[in-house]
């Protein structure tokens, strides 16, 4: 949209740009045109822009994918996108506030927007959470603030933001832009940043909840040495650093983020297993085998349970909060079984001599590193869907928070029961199989 269009149309709009909301329009069509062109939009790929305003980046966003949603906070510029973009999903709303969970139903998409400097790193950290369809995100930020995302360990820009959305996300700062291009023109200089998930390996496997409470500790003061800062949860500082290859005298900034990582793997016995190298022992796990009534005839290994199907015995547990929210486990990309997709909030096989309900316990304390109640509700019959296992169906009730192993569970997420049926119902491909049986039953015993 050029200048002279944008004006006029502000115009028609009896509107002008907004200080409070941190209103600055792009008017350069080339300059949009090539910051579209950086997400790779095909026609099939589904797109979300924060703050659309008058449709800059819309358009050519628009030209390549219809498969688009809008989250504008502007009050007056609804009617108006509404009209220019009848095929858009239209969200009026606080991108701040939105909640990210709506959109697992949707599918992978792209994210994009100029966003207002002064919310934007809480759009940051609300996009980029470790449970997220996102797959790469194009954001305008001040420049300042893009320096800080893209820093190297070491550097003044280098911080907590910089550690904490890198350990997920590989971002490359592309260019920068003149304040000339906006209107009105502010008063810093702004960069376009892209996000991309890091490859699989790039960095060591860690506890996101260990390694959030870690850099937040570490960067809480940043003159003083991280001996100091990481005691209460790391009095093992000296040893932990020596493991890391950093001085004891380190401050947080000289750690880089594979250092952070690595630091949040750490523990006391000695470094923590490589989830990529230290795949499953599927000879020395042994389980009971069962017949069709569900007694033990013999016991075997893990790998001839599965390689010969034979059955055997499992549970599923439902981990519920206070809201009445469920909490879903995204299974790690080492799982022999289902890597990557989503499934119960716990869940593993019974071992030679357990029995169901102990075994849920020790689910709940193995994955999700929580004690807590098991409640059961019904038993379930071996079929396909449960890989020709007797499964034990349980829910449990806990806040929360969780230390989920990485060699087990990728991410996981608190999601309302409406989030769930609208996501199954759209995309039953996004989970295990074992657990779309077990929501099938846990809802009919419910009603």
């Amino acid at each position: 949209m050029k200048l002279s269009e944008l004006q006029a149309t502000l115009s028609e709009l009896n509107a002008s740009p907004t200080k409070s909301l941190g209103q600055n329009f792009l008017h350069d069509k080339n300059l949009a045109e090539w910051i579209i062109s950086q997400l790779d939009l095909s026609p099939s790929d589904h797109w979300l822009e924060i703050g659309p305003g008058l449709g800059s980046l819309t358009h050519p966003a628009c030209e390549r994918s219809s498969h688009g949603i809008l989250i504008e906070k502007d009050d007056r510029l609804i009617a108006f996108l509404r009209q220019r973009y009848p095929k858009l999903d239209l969200v009026h709303g606080d991108a701040c506030d939105f909640d990210v969970r709506n959109l697992f139903c949707g599918g992978p998409l792209k994210v994009l927007g100029n966003l207002p400097y002064y919310v934007s790193s809480q759009i940051l950290f609300n996009f980029t959470a470790d449970a997220t369809p996102a797959t790469v995100l194009l954001f305008t930020l001040q420049k300042e603030l893009a320096q800080r995302m893209a820093a190297s360990a070491g550097g003044k820009e280098y911080g907590a933001p910089t550690v904490l959305i890198g350990r997920r996300w590989k971002v490359e700062l592309l260019r920068t832009l003149p304040a000339s291009v906006f209107l009105p023109a502010p008063k810093v200089e702004s960069s376009v940043i892209r996000l991309t998930p890091r490859p699989s390996g790039e960095l060591p496997a860690c506890d996101a909840a260990r390694y959030n409470t870690l850099v937040k500790l570490g960067f809480s003061q940043r003159r003083k040495q991280l001996g100091k800062l990481l005691a209460p949860a790391l009095p093992q500082w000296s040893e932990a650093a020596e493991a890391i290859g950093a001085p004891v005298t380190s401050r947080a900034e000289s750690l880089s983020i594979e250092q952070w990582c690595k630091l949040a793997a750490w523990t006391p016995d000695g470094p923590a297993t490589d989830p990529a190298s230290g795949a499953q022992d599927l000879h020395g796990e042994t389980f009971d085998v069962v017949n069709a009534l569900d007694e033990v005839t013999g016991q075997a290994s893990r790998f001839e349970v599965h390689e010969q199907r034979l059955r055997h015995r499992a549970v599923h547990i439902f981990v519920f909060n206070a809201a009445g929210e469920l909490f879903l486990q995204k299974r790690s990309r080492w799982k022999d079984v289902c890597p990557l997709m989503w499934d119960s909030s716990a869940a593993g096989h019974v071992n030679a001599g357990e029995d169901y309900a102990e075994t849920a316990v020790r689910e709940l304390r193995e994955e999700l590193g929580v004690d807590a109640a098991v409640e059961f509700v019904e038993k379930i019959e071996p079929c396909a869907e449960t890989g020709e296992e007797f499964v034990g169906l349980y829910t449990a009730a806990h806040e929360g928070p969780f230390r989920l192993p990485p060699a087990e569970i990728d991410c996981g997420e608190w999601f309302t029961l409406y989030q769930i049926v609208r996501w199954v119902e759209a995309r039953p491909q996004d989970f295990a199989p074992g657990f779309l049986k077990c929501w099938d039953v846990w809802r009919r015993a419910r009603c």
